[in-house]
């Protein structure tokens, strides 16, 4: 099957329920070269938005500058590289930069990770078309730029928010283009994840003073990311033939602020190195074109999949959050 029927396909999929993946042999994944990629969207912070209501007016809420600095000391303490991407409005309040969430891009810079783009607004490529799309880029790009300058780099990758990376194949080579022009790289994703979900049921426990509920949270979230890696490690495998380097997703929350100690161990007593994007992004697999035009945000492993005329059963069993997770963040069934 191919085209719409094939988005359809993944579509039904992604709401089934979880199946466990079958093991495989000690043989079979005793030699796997299993290497990942982390990337973390919607910097400085995802709730610092200042088109919706969550942000506190100036300064930035001692909650989440402390959430923010327990992100920032996990991953320099688990010893991963890591690149966030920033959304420049969020460091805006009234249209005016504020200097302490500016300050909370600078901590992850002296912690030696990278920074990359991922519009100024957060905006859809699908909603608001090539022109404004690169405007907000651009908007981005004169905040992002100084700011590494500083430190002797440059900006040089981009990710496209909602992995919506364009209606037509004229809208991604025009895009291919213009970022190339500006010296952007497309970052791709290839283990995809619903920990917004899990991050906002989490900041709704937090709110509450819920420590039970908290508890519950971060002992489900690490195994429930484990089973996303493991899904798409064995999809890459089928597909490639190998165990490609993956580029994993999350955000910059707090609930992974207080679990990522314990998702890198539980990657690391799978045998997982820790690579930064650019070692991940030399396997030849990422040189393969993409011609995905649909809204889905999925994998790129789905997208070669598709390309590759894969039938719908390639992409089953795809884990899912619990319902009760669904339901405390209180997003609509099927979100996912």
């Amino acid at each position: 099957m191919k085209g719409l029927l094939h988005l359809a396909c993944i579509a039904l999929v992604c709401l089934l329920p979880s199946a466990p993946m079958a093991a495989q042999p000690a043989t079979a994944t005793a030699s796997l070269d299993r290497r990942i990629a982390i990337t973390f969207d919607d910097l400085p912070w995802a709730s610092l938005d200042p088109n919706t209501p969550l942000p506190a007016q100036g300064t930035v809420p001692p909650r989440i500058a402390a959430e923010s600095a327990r992100l920032v000391q996990a991953i320099e303490a688990a010893g991963t590289p890591a690149i966030g991407f920033v959304n420049s409005a969020r460091l805006l309040v009234g249209g005016q930069p504020q200097p302490d969430r500016t300050a909370m891009l600078d901590a992850w810079l002296d912690a030696g990770l990278e920074l990359g783009n991922q519009t100024a607004t957060h905006a859809d490529l699908h909603a608001v078309g090539v022109q404004a799309y690169e405007d907000d880029i651009l908007a981005c790009d004169r905040v992002l730029r100084p700011l590494l300058a500083k430190r002797g780099h440059e900006p040089q990758w981009f990710r496209h928010p909602y992995l919506r990376t364009g209606r037509t194949l004229e809208d991604k080579a025009a895009m291919d283009v213009f970022l190339a022009a500006h010296g952007y790289r497309i970052a791709p994703v290839t283990v995809t994840d619903s920990d917004w979900i899990w991050a906002a049921a989490y900041v709704k426990a937090l709110d509450s003073g819920d420590a039970a509920t908290q508890a519950k949270l971060r002992a489900q979230y690490v195994p429930y990311l484990l089973r996303r890696v493991n899904y798409f490690e064995h999809r890459s495998i089928k597909l490639l033939g190998y165990a490609l380097p993956q580029v994993m997703l999350l955000h910059a929350n707090a609930l992974n602020a207080d679990t990522y100690p314990d998702f890198v161990a539980g990657l690391r007593a799978r045998g997982y190195r820790f690579v930064g994007i650019d070692e991940a992004m030399r396997d030849p697999a990422y040189r393969r074109a993409d011609e995905f035009t649909s809204a889905l945000g999925t994998s790129w492993i789905h997208r070669w999949a598709i390309a590759a005329g894969r039938s719908w059963k390639f992409y089953g069993g795809e884990p899912t959050s619990p319902k009760w997770v669904v339901d405390l963040a209180g997003v609509p069934a099927g979100s996912e």
